[in-house]
């Protein structure tokens, strides 16, 4: 198994692609630390896994950073040390940007971008002191464009991108890794818990993940990156072809984003 006897922290583990990666991780003989908001679900997630015994449940949200470095020292006291974290937890956005209001920006900002940066901020030390550890982000194909009704979302896993790129270049001498996983669509709830102008939820799922690759694919395909040891992993379908077209033919990718649509109505 690739991962026998590693603690594996995940974030954003109650549902969708978190939830897919506890049961591939488990899978792979980790012992799991799941956290989200939602203690039921994480309950539930942690019973379905094999070997349910060997994982432990730390409730946690992201958009309260200042109790991130409390469930980090929680996690140490219980299972000593963290081998890889998972930072996968997030929300997604559906509002233009001239009618999305400054305080769901900041909403999306502190969920998607601070929350992430302080949980690494707060182990990152431990990681250090050891000599060993991984740290992967559960990042976007938005991590490098930019789409209408996503702005402030676009912004935030770009945000990510430059910060653990920086990151990433600073500690490989610690024998400590960093990982950007870049989904497409996923077939998740991720588009009806988006978050609209005013911070009320999209509640519909997007036509674009009705036909999405499946959570467990994802999951597949970024464990397989990890075990690797690859900097960054793409998976999706024909979406994950805006990254190359973004980045040798600029002019094309901008014509066809603009022909792409978004109302904003249910």
């Amino acid at each position: 198994m690739k991962f026998s006897g590693q603690i594996v922290w995940i974030t954003g583990a109650s549902s969708g692609i978190g939830e897919a990666l506890a049961y591939a991780f488990a899978r792979e003989g980790a012992k799991l630390v799941l956290s989200s908001r939602r203690t039921a679900e994480l309950e539930r997630v942690r019973r379905a896994c094999e070997r349910p015994d060997d994982h432990i449940v730390v409730t946690l949200d992201l958009a309260r950073v200042a109790d991130l470095p409390l469930a980090v020292g929680e996690v140490l006291a219980r299972r000593g040390h963290v081998d890889i974290l998972v930072n996968n937890g997030g929300v997604s956005q559906r509002a233009l940007a001239k009618d999305a209001s400054l305080a769901v920006e900041r909403a999306l900002m502190e969920v998607n971008y601070f929350g992430p940066v302080a949980l690494t901020k707060s182990l990152l030390p431990f990681m250090l002191a050891r000599e060993t550890g991984h740290i992967v982000v559960v990042s976007s194909v938005m991590g490098y464009v930019g789409t209408p009704g996503r702005s402030t979302y676009a912004a935030a896993k770009h945000a990510l991108h430059g910060w653990f790129d920086s990151l990433r270049a600073e500690i490989w001498r610690h024998n400590v890794h960093v990982t950007l996983a870049c989904p497409g669509y996923v077939a998740t709830a991720v588009s009806a818990n988006a978050l609209g102008p005013r911070g009320d939820s999209h509640g519909q799922t997007d036509t674009t993940h009705r036909g999405a690759i499946s959570p467990e694919y994802c999951a597949a395909a970024i464990i397989r990156g990890v075990a690797r040891g690859q900097e960054e992993i793409y998976v999706g379908g024909r979406e994950v072809l805006g990254i190359y077209l973004k980045r040798y033919v600029p002019w094309l990718f901008s014509r066809i984003v603009r022909k792409m649509k978004f109302s904003g109505t249910k």
